[in-house]
């Protein structure tokens, strides 16, 4: 099939996007490609379709695992032979993956970046048939980027084993540095660059100093009609303006990542049905989630990058219709951004203690633990050791991007169960513990090669299969388990921690500091990037974009800024004589704004620039960023 068919016949879709059909052809064509997409343009598309396309294995290398299973639950879903590989999973689980993988049998491959480094994923990789190699998130390969990740930097070495498989890196967000890096850290060669334009022409910004916020989302919500994200910075925050919002009678849900899996997919997936008009979440909502009829996105609070805000407040509008993202901000909130780069980027000497906490808790002694994973309890760890949990997070992060440690915030581990009795045992076992039976009976025809490996279960769908309450099946498995039949490890949504290197004392604990000192004052700009945003007086959206290196913005004539120029008021003589005496005083040519100014003899140089500033958004005029002014289309007045 033709990549437009095998659109149509997986997708649904008659067409595709804009860029995506240039470069699903460019992989195609056996080219290194870097597509620089923002947040709704179609990204796992690009690589899908061609992978459909060519026979092999697409191997998709990415770090965030909720997203990973989304994607490979929608292509399950399809009838495409898909599999993950991720950190948590048991050594047979890992090898029976590979196993497929390698002969044959499934046609994407997900895998973690760690999971790339591992002695079984190296053994395996000779043999697995690759036919591309798509790199999401691949700004997380940059030092200088927002979110390094340091085993992004192995990725490069599957080509010495894979030559010739072209590499497809993509991003929502990289600016030119890191775009360098990006090209640079994967080896990529004579890469295809494909970028979407930073403008959303239906997407207007603003920016709102409010002495009380929840009173202007409020206000906000009332105004915007349709669906809305409000985005809080802490899981208390969201419990709070979703109580306040219901109390105004909105329509309202919170979402975060401490609530149980299935609650938080039950209210995803009612928002997305509009049975909920507004989600208030943290940033742990809205990856991978294509809901294009969004009308708001409201932050309540600034984020730490404009990287994050450009992603998250782009999720509205993405139907093309008109929409709006609005950051609310109190001075509080600036004093407090100019001290993040030190709350992010601890001092040794703290990272130091955290390290040795942590060790403490884990009970894991010096000399040993590379390679070994530990659940663990942060706020539990906080109490006991009295750290700041805030402390202890970022000093883990340092540690992570120092090569330490592997910190999984967030690590979704469904139910499993293996029978380790022989299967001569169970008919005796049964008889004697016949409230049990029916259990074992119901996992021996639901789940094959029960007895092989571990095979992930659903607690829910057995009790429902049994006509039984959850807490009794659950009640039976662990019975079971402590009889020696089955081993049953139940669901965890718990961080775990992986010990890259083994534990050393921690005055011997190492980061290479020139690197360390690098990714600080990395930080440090992104957040004076983020602070000038907003109190920028230019046009948001053009600000945005030429951070994003996209020389071409023009005004966007929606967000705050460009409306309160165009709410100038010039009265209809007023306009008419001074786009008169502009149009003939151009008419031999272009001129420098200041010598026009004097041509027209203004004295008002505040309304003249307003003038100039308004025809411009109108375009009416050009000017050039030397400050050359030139007359463009046609004619118009105010109002």
């Amino acid at each position: 099939m033709t990549p437009r068919e095998i659109l149509q016949h997986h997708w649904g879709y008659e067409k595709f996007r804009p860029l995506q059909e240039e470069i699903i052809q460019a992989v195609l064509d056996g080219r290194d490609t870097v597509a620089i997409l923002p947040t709704g343009g179609g990204k796992s598309v690009c690589f899908q379709v061609p992978g459909l396309a060519l026979e092999g294995l697409c191997l998709v290398v990415s770090p965030l695992i909720a997203l990973m299973q989304d994607q490979l639950a929608q292509l399950q879903q399809k009838g495409i032979p898909s599999a993950a590989i991720y950190a948590g999973m048991t050594r047979d689980e890992l090898t029976t993956c590979l196993h497929k993988a390698a002969g044959g049998e499934l046609k994407f491959l997900y895998v973690s970046p760690e999971r790339l480094e591992t002695e079984t994923f190296r053994r395996y990789l000779p043999h697995l048939p690759l036919n591309i190699i798509a790199v999401d998130e691949a700004h997380c390969i940059s030092q200088w980027g927002y979110d390094f990740r340091p085993s992004y930097l192995h990725i490069a070495d599957i080509r010495h084993h894979k030559k010739g498989v072209p590499v497809l890196a993509l991003t929502a967000s990289a600016t030119p540095e890191v775009r360098e890096d990006i090209i640079s850290k994967l080896r990529l060669i004579e890469p295809g660059l494909y970028r979407q334009s930073f403008e959303r022409p239906n997407l207007s910004y603003s920016v709102f100093q409010a002495e009380s916020r929840f009173a202007k989302l409020s206000e906000i919500i009332k105004k915007v009609p349709g669906t809305a994200i409000v985005y809080c910075k802490t899981r208390k925050k969201t419990r709070e303006f979703c109580s306040m919002l219901q109390r105004e009678g909105i329509n309202a849900s919170f979402y975060h990542a401490g609530l149980d899996r299935e609650e938080r997919k039950e209210r995803q997936e009612k928002w997305i049905r509009n049975e909920t008009r507004v989600i208030v979440c943290t940033n742990a909502f809205g990856m991978g989630i294509d809901k294009p009829d969004v009308r708001l996105v409201v932050h309540t609070e600034p984020p730490e990058c404009l990287e994050n805000y450009y992603q998250e407040a782009g999720r509205a509008g993405r139907d093309g219709k008109k929409s709006y993202a609005v950051l609310l901000y109190q001075e509080t909130d600036l004093r407090a951004m100019e001290g993040l780069a030190e709350l992010r980027f601890p001092p040794m000497a703290t990272i130091r203690k955290v390290y040795q906490a942590l060790a403490n808790y884990l009970q894991l002694p010096s000399g040993l633990g590379e390679e070994s994973s530990f659940p663990i309890d942060i706020q539990d760890l906080s109490a006991k050791f009295k750290l700041p949990l805030m402390e202890i997070i970022h000093s883990l992060k340092a540690m992570q991007q120092g090569g330490i440690l592997e910190y999984q915030e967030e690590l979704f581990m469904p139910s499993s169960v293996q029978f380790i009795a022989g299967k001569d045992m169970l008919p005796d076992f049964s008889e004697m513990n016949p409230g049990s039976a029916d259990t074992i009976k119901a996992m021996l025809r639901s789940y094959g090669g029960i007895f092989e490996h571990p095979v992930a279960i659903s607690e829910k769908q057995l009790a429902r299969l049994l006509w039984k309450d959850l807490a009794v099946v659950q009640k039976h498995l662990e019975f079971l388990h402590a009889s020696g039949i089955i081993r049953y490890m139940p669901r965890t949504d718990s961080p775990r921690i992986r010990f890259l290197q083994d534990r050393v004392k921690a005055e011997d604990l190492y980061i290479e500091p020139v690197s360390y000192l690098k990714r600080k004052a990395a930080f440090a700009q992104r957040v004076e990037v983020m602070m000038a945003f907003i109190a920028e007086d230019d046009c948001r959206a053009r600000y945005i974009g030429r951070y994003f290196g996209d020389a071409e913005m023009k005004l966007c004539g929606i967000c705050d800024r460009c409306l309160a120029r165009k709410r100038t008021v010039f009265t209809g003589i007023e306009f008419a004589k001074m786009e008169a005496d502009l149009r003939l005083i151009l008419k031999d040519g272009d001129l420098a704004a200041n010598e026009l100014m004097q041509r027209m003899q203004l004295s008002d140089k505040e309304k003249f620039w307003k003038l100039l500033t308004y025809l411009e958004a109108e375009e009416m005029i050009m000017m050039t960023d030397t400050g050359m002014v030139s007359v463009k289309g046609k004619k118009k007045g105010p109002g």
